[in-house]
Parts: C-alpha cells; sequence; structure tokens
C-alpha cells in the first residue's frame, strides 16, 4: 500500500505573537467595552531596522514639542493646565501615550485627539524596559498600544517612544516591522525633577534649542514647573528664531529645506 507523502513543513514566523498582543491590548482595556479588535501587523525577523530619530530636517527653523504620558501611581496623571496653555497659544505638540496611561484617561485620549494641531504616537504598553526583552515581548510591549487606539479610537499611529528613552537593534526591527519611527530627543528639559525651577530648565534648554531639536517634556503631571517652563520657553523660541511644529511635521522636508 503506498504511503502518502508527508504535508510540507510549515515555515516558522520568528517572533509573532497576535494573540498575546491582544490579550494584553484586552487587559488595558477592560473593563470598559471596545470596538473590534484590529490587531498590529506581526513583526518579521527579516525587517530592517528603524532608523532612530533625534532630529528633524534642519533649514526650515523649527522645533518640536514632545510630552510624554509615562503612567503614574498619583495624584493624577495629566497636567490639563499645560495642555489648555498650549492650545490657548495655538501651540502643536506630540504627546506619547502608554497603554496603560490611555486605558485610564480615555476621555483625555480623545480630547487631545480632537485638537488638530496635536500629534499623538505611543509609549509602550507599561512603560517597561525594552532591552531587558526577548523579540517577542518587545512586540507584545509596542504593538499592545498601537492595537489600543486603534481598537478605541479608529487611528493607526506611527510614532513609537520607547520608554526610558532605551532601545536595542531588536526594539528597531520590531518597531519597523509594525510600521513604526522610533523618536527620541536632542533637548531634554529635566522636568520631573522637582527640584528644577523653570528658569533652571530654560538656561539648560536654550543652547539646545537649534533648527531642527525635539525637545522632551512630560503631560502626565510629574512635571512640577512644566507649565512655567512653557511659558518661558514659547519666548525663547520665538526669540530664536524657531517654530514649533509636530514631529510628523518636523521629518518632512519643505521647500528651503537643506540636510543637517
Amino acid at each position: 500500500m503506498p504511503v502518502a507523502a508527508p504535508p510540507p513543513p510549515r515555515t516558522p514566523v520568528a517572533w509573532r505573537r497576535p494573540a498575546a498582543t491582544l490579550l494584553l491590548a484586552a487587559a488595558l482595556l477592560a473593563p470598559a467595552a471596545r470596538a473590534e479588535d484590529a490587531p498590529a501587523p506581526a513583526a518579521r525577523a527579516e525587517d530592517a531596522p528603524a532608523p532612530v530619530v533625534r532630529t528633524g530636517v534642519a533649514g526650515c527653523r523649527r522645533v518640536a514639542l514632545t510630552f510624554d504620558l509615562c503612567p503614574v501611581r498619583a495624584p493624577y496623571g495629566y497636567d490639563a493646565k499645560l495642555v489648555e496653555r498650549l492650545v490657548a497659544t495655538k501651540t502643536p505638540a506630540t504627546f506619547f501615550a502608554s497603554g496603560r496611561w490611555m486605558a485610564k484617561h480615555d476621555d483625555r485620549v480623545a480630547e487631545l485627539l480632537a485638537v488638530p494641531f496635536f500629534e499623538l504616537g505611543t509609549h509602550g504598553a507599561a512603560h517597561a524596559h525594552l532591552r531587558t526583552m526577548d523579540a517577542g515581548a518587545q512586540e507584545e510591549e509596542i504593538a499592545a498600544a498601537i492595537a489600543l487606539l486603534a481598537a478605541k479610537r479608529g487611528t493607526s499611529p506611527t510614532l513609537f517612544r520607547p520608554p526610558y528613552g532605551e532601545y536595542d537593534t531588536t526594539t528597531q526591527r520590531v518597531a519597523a516591522a509594525l510600521g513604526q519611527t522610533v523618536v527620541l530627543w536632542s533637548a531634554v528639559s529635566g522636568d520631573p525633577s522637582p527640584a528644577s525651577s523653570a528658569e533652571v530648565m530654560l538656561h539648560s534648554l536654550r543652547p539646545q534649542l537649534r533648527d531642527g531639536a525635539i525637545v522632551i517634556m512630560h503631560a502626565n503631571g510629574r512635571g512640577v514647573h512644566t507649565q512655567a517652563l512653557l511659558e518661558k520657553l514659547l519666548l525663547a523660541i520665538a526669540a530664536a528664531g524657531l517654530t514649533p511644529v509636530t514631529v510628523g511635521e518636523l521629518l518632512r522636508p519643505c521647500p528651503d529645506a537643506t540636510a543637517s
């Protein structure tokens, strides 16, 4: 009796965990009801590493103000007065929100998305140390926050800031496979330190306010003096002949752009 040929072997797919990613996104959403899940694309081992962006295109006299929305235990997790001031002054800004933060501040996510000159990227699901994780775990951490925004708000973020600014080549490959641009910064405010006054932070930031700079601050309540810094920083940016834009715009060329 002839023996049937065995089926061809299945090609293994490196570090794909779509089910785990959806479970993590679902955990972030619980107990609130949500729209149908939209899983992020699975990462592949052959994907080229994504570049890490620290500055934007030079030659346009632009600067990007960015605000991290990391999860916090207390007291509130959202600097409403800071955001209100950004809106009042019509200042473009880019926010990087973690999945845990979004799950606890869904109304704030909606408010940020409703401002036409704001931009929302992601900051991981649980604000984890990516370099301590294998590729599969990194994919879950990055993709879950993306899936959360897709499920709750129908939006597909493309900017990702690694928690603590920590990453490795695995992070870059996973981010690239998920369609993300990895965004760090070139100008550090130091606003999480309660000992840093607005004047001290501005003194440190002023020489870093160059064409194409990306400034990092926080809007999750950790920056005790961030709002006061913003008032002074906007004046310093204008005095330097720079214009605030979102990170997305900062990365796009302009008619008179030159190579940095």
